[in-house]
């Protein structure tokens, strides 16, 4: 009879993915059933996958762009080998380029600047969203100028997305000042009501960087966090509705926001 290996964080993620066969997988449910606390800990990242899939599933079958295709890279002919002494060469020029552009590149090496703004604005939705007579600095009787003062404030062009057919009707808006270790400058927030009088905000700032689309969600102080960016915007949605009615709303703010069809959703990941 084989010896059952111990049970690793790999096997867990596996685990959750659906990625195991199944001799392991019984494996591991019968490890979780003697240990509960990372049982909890599990369901809740099942948890996470399933809220994301039913989000954002579609991205996932947009074909890989041609340029990122594992076979086109290749058959990619190989440049010519270098010598030693021009490779020696090469690396004085890049030694001598690195320190000059590690500073040039700084605002593009933050891995926490997502979770920096996630934090703003759950921390400001928590602020305002239980206030009554100042809960917005501009009522959404004034939607125009509302709108144009913000996008002149964080310096990008925004829209109040329209989630009437989810209930909710505009409050109004805020100026928020901005999140220093970030750099991206001032924020927007949203604020939204339903006829339950339950609210979520909309937190958007300029972008932090240019260089790709990201995306994430997250659980804090019992609030759900829906962030995403891209080279223009970044936007976190934050409310704590029952799960199928954040899921809605987050989605739909993210369609009209970044511009993107009813049949298109982003890939927002668990943080």
């Amino acid at each position: 009879m084989s010896e059952t290996l111990p049970i690793s964080e790999t096997d867990l993620h596996a685990f959750v993915d659906g990625q195991l066969p199944a001799e392991r997988a019984a494996e591991v449910e019968a490890w979780l059933a003697a240990n509960p606390d990372k049982a909890a800990e599990i369901a809740s990242w099942t948890q996470q996958n399933e809220a994301l899939a039913t989000l954002f599933a579609p991205v996932a079958a947009e074909p890989i762009p041609s340029r990122l295709d594992v076979r086109a890279l290749a058959r990619r002919p190989r440049g010519p080998a270098f010598a030693w002494p021009q490779l020696a060469a090469a690396a004085m020029v890049l030694i001598a380029l690195g320190g000059a552009m590690g500073w040039a590149t700084r605002e593009y090496l933050r891995p926490d600047a997502s979770q920096a703004l996630i934090a703003s604005a759950v921390s400001a939705h928590s602020l305002f969203v239980r206030e009554n007579r100042h809960a917005v600095e501009v009522a959404a009787t004034d939607r125009e100028h509302l709108v144009s003062w913000l996008s002149n404030r964080i310096e990008r062009p925004i829209s109040t997305p329209d989630l009437a057919q989810e209930g909710f009707t505009l409050v109004g808006g805020r100026l928020l000042p901005a999140t220093d270790e970030v750099g991206a400058g001032p924020a927007a927030q949203l604020m939204y009501e339903n006829a339950a009088d339950q609210r979520v905000t909309v937190y958007i700032t300029a972008a932090v960087n240019g260089e790709e689309d990201v995306s994430k969600f997250a659980n804090r102080d019992r609030l759900d966090a829906f962030f995403w960016g891209n080279d223009l915007i970044t936007c976190t949605v934050v409310g704590d509705l029952p799960e199928d009615e954040m899921k809605t709303v987050a989605r739909k703010v993210y369609q009209q926001l970044s511009w993107r069809p009813d049949s298109t959703s982003g890939n927002w990941r668990a943080s």
